[in-house]
């Protein structure tokens, strides 16, 4: 219980922080993705340079601010930035990661140095799994307007912490049957599947309440059921996705974020996947 404690006053100041970056708007949610983004970047660089590939961390940073900001929508309100709209048949986002492997090549064709496809290919994923995939929690805070973006941003925030504190608590106490042991070996069978009726119970209940104050359209028992299979699969392979790189890299933890939680990416971790999940979902089920 001691342990539970110290991973649960943390977690509930940093939500409550979330909360209020997220209810005030576009206008402070972008400047504060972008932060947490460089910090979860950093952590990553610091990872793959511990294994002795030296990945350029300057242009990897700059690159990664562009393509965030490449995420965010002209929007009525949003004052301080008027991107220019996207470009016919894709969007500024490809634009910047197209360039950023170009920059790449260059360089190392330029200024070569050892291992440098290595180099290359975890820079590249550095910039596939942090920034294009953050990216999606501005996009969807924008969806389908300022307003609504909370609601529809909300959800998969509390599905995935559903799914977490259900698979926490499900796999400690009925945990048999080990779900990725080669990957993963505290994750259990009953713990994924607790995980996921936790986070039916707080979708359908979250989102009832999100639709009587109008922040989200409304969502049938099917939807529910639907969206909780999706972001809480989501969520898990998230987080087994970032056990794999953890060990991939021979690190335990990612860094010393949060007491009791280790660094900023094992935070993260599950809402990098259940988050664009929803954002796809939206866009193709409840939003066409």
């Amino acid at each position: 219980m001691k342990d539970v404690w110290v991973r649960f006053w943390p977690a509930m100041l940093s939500f409550a922080v979330l909360f209020t970056i997220l209810r005030v708007g576009v206008t402070l949610f972008v400047p504060a993705m972008i932060v947490l983004t460089l910090f979860a970047l950093r952590e990553y660089v610091e990872m793959v340079r511990a294994r002795d590939i030296d990945v350029r961390m300057g242009s990897q940073m700059f690159f990664a601010v562009a393509l965030m900001l490449a995420s965010v929508l002209p929007l009525e309100g949003a004052r301080w930035w008027n991107p220019i709209p996207p470009w016919p048949g894709g969007s500024w986002r490809e634009v910047v990661l197209g360039v950023y492997v170009v920059y790449l090549l260059i360089v190392e064709i330029v200024q070569p140095g050892e291992r440098p496809l290595e180099r290359i290919v975890y820079s590249v994923f550095g910039m596939l799994y942090l920034p294009w995939l953050l990216g999606y929690f501005i996009l969807l805070r924008q969806m389908p307007n300022e307003a609504q973006g909370f609601g529809y941003l909300l959800l998969p925030l509390m599905a995935s912490f559903a799914t977490d504190t259900g698979g926490f608590f499900f796999g400690r106490f009925f945990g048999r049957r080990k779900l990725a042991p080669e990957v993963s070996p505290g994750k259990t069978v009953e713990g994924a599947f607790g995980g996921f009726v936790l986070s039916f119970i707080f979708t359908f209940a979250v989102g009832y309440y999100l639709e009587q104050e109008g922040l989200i359209r409304g969502l049938t028992v099917l939807d529910a059921l639907l969206f909780s299979l999706l972001v809480s699969s989501a969520a898990q392979l998230g987080d087994l996705a970032e056990s794999l790189i953890k060990r991939s890299l021979g690190t335990k933890d990612s860094g010393r974020f949060l007491p009791g939680h280790g660094g900023l990416l094992d935070r993260l971790d599950s809402l990098l996947f259940s988050v664009p999940i929803t954002y796809f979902f939206l866009t193709l089920v409840i939003l066409r």
